[in-house]
């Protein structure tokens, strides 16, 4: 009995907790640094605000449904686990594969490139900047340059130390996520507060096109927008990954969910508010450190240090959160056999699934050094949205295919929250798909080069089950 224990995870994470990790994951580098990239796209600081809120109350909706299959299932794996209770094991897999070679493994290559920027920017011989190698590839008659920074080394250090840290416990890493994210709260509360309260406010055009853009261009360039603050809020979902370690998950995961979603959309609104009362719409757009321009502006240039920090703080969280709740899907699917053996398995003193901690990290750290911030972005967040549908879309098809199943917490406003999100986030999707089209069709590509793998692990996994029974009928003879 001792030793089943020792080989299973281990339900270790509260309300509290299981809150932080939402929060401290979705408030990483986003909000420091894509408002700028934004005003490119809708330079109107009415429809950049309307954005963030819809945004906001497109999470909220993605978060009412999956806290009724989080609550229903609440295993390891997360959306791993509906989709392949909805659709099959293949769409399992293939959510898990993409989320391994690009979803969560690139967001944290991304993470960790934005936690250097900014750890460049106080010590410059750690800035991404400052170039150590560099050479050009000749490829199908093309010329390539490829460099390797003190940044992206930067970034392989930190995720090599969270990826330990996550390793020796999950009350390691919980007691990590809890303090990192009450500072990250806190700072930017504190930015908040001082912008209203002492802030210099410039007077800025809040008309709705100062730009004269043409309908289509709103359009296009507000679906360009919705795509950055996608990324902003990425991660709400990934606490459902760990809900097989979270204490009465059938109460507290849908708690966590509205109160991290309803949070996060607060503050980032009101951010964002601060940031057009500080710059105008030319003097932001474009500017990736647009915290620091901002708060600059508004309280002195002697803020750029503070802002730095709070952003190394924020992305030093949102990373140990990623890094803490993306190995339990690799895990779900080896118990599964649809993933290597050894990432089954659970360490008998640490109760964490070790293996797969380090098979992440080895992973995220190799995109770490071949790519870059922008192409991990947008590879990272079209695979996510089409799960995010999929996934959204399995409140259907499992209240249709298991209408006895335990639901301990229904969606709200079933079947239209749902239904929104799912709309919404297909529009976000389609938008995706026209504007950066070679990025998406990568994307597209690289979901199905995992069909094949999911045959090979299948085939492998029924390989391994008749020689099992073969020594277990063999052992019965004996």
């Amino acid at each position: 009995m001792k030793k089943d224990i020792q080989n299973k995870l281990v339900r270790q994470l509260g309300l509290f907790d299981s809150t932080m990790v939402m929060m401290g994951i979705v408030i990483g580098s986003g909000i420091f640094l894509t408002t700028g990239i934004m005003a490119k796209s809708i330079p109107s600081a009415p429809l950049i605000l309307l954005a963030w809120i819809v945004g906001g109350l497109l999470t909220f909706t993605g978060a009412l449904t999956y806290a009724e299959l989080g609550a229903a299932m609440p295993e390891a794996g997360g959306q791993y686990v509906y989709l392949k209770e909805a659709y099959g094991p293949l769409a399992g897999f293939l959510f898990g594969w993409i989320l391994f070679l690009v979803y969560m493994t690139g967001g944290i290559a991304g993470l960790a490139l934005a936690f250097s920027e900014y750890t460049g920017y106080l010590f410059s011989p750690l800035s991404t900047h400052n170039i150590l190698l560099s050479f050009d590839i000749n490829l199908f008659h093309k010329t390539l340059t490829y460099s390797l920074s003190a940044g992206q080394l930067t970034g392989v250090g930190i995720i090599t130390f969270l990826s330990l840290c996550n390793f020796l416990g999950v009350g390691f890493g919980k007691r990590i996520q809890n303090f990192v994210t009450v500072i990250k709260i806190g700072t930017i509360c504190a930015i908040i507060i001082l912008g209203f309260a002492l802030g210099k406010s410039t007077v800025e055009d809040f008309s709705l096109n100062p730009g004269g853009m043409n309908l289509s261009q709103l359009i296009i360039g507000f679906g360009v927008a919705l795509v950055a603050v996608s990324w902003a809020f990425d991660g709400w979902n990934n606490v459902n990954f760990v809900a097989g370690e979270i204490k009465k998950p059938e109460k507290n995961l849908p708690k966590a969910l509205f109160l991290g979603t309803l949070g996060v959309t607060l503050l980032y609104v009101l951010i964002n508010y601060i940031y057009l009362c500080a710059l105008p719409i030319p003097e932001m757009t474009g500017v990736v450190r647009i915290a620091e321009k901002a708060t600059a502006s508004m309280f002195g240039n002697s803020t750029g240090i503070v802002i730095s920090l709070a952003v190394i703080v924020s992305t030093f969280g949102s990373l140990n959160g990623s890094i803490m709740t993306g190995p339990r899907v690799y895990y779900a699917m080896a118990k599964d056999r649809l993933f290597f053996k050894q990432i089954s398995k659970v360490h008998p003193k640490f109760h964490t699934p070790g293996a797969a901690i380090l098979l992440q990290a080895l992973w995220a750290s190799l995109l770490t050094i071949l790519g870059s911030f922008e192409q991990i972005f947008t590879f990272a967040m079209f695979a996510a949205i089409a799960f995010w549908v999929a996934a959204a879309a399995s409140v259907f098809t499992l209240r249709k295919k298991y209408p006895m199943m335990k639901r301990p917490y229904k969606t709200w406003g079933y079947p239209f929250i749902p239904g929104l999100f799912i709309l919404a986030s297909t529009g976000i999707l389609l938008n995706t798909l026209i504007e950066k089209t070679v990025e998406s069709a990568a994307g597209i590509v690289l979901v199905l080069l995992g069909i094949p793998v999911y045959y090979y692990w299948r085939r492998k996994a029924f390989a391994s089950k008749r020689i099992e029974n073969d020594e277990e009928k063999g052992d019965r003879r004996f």
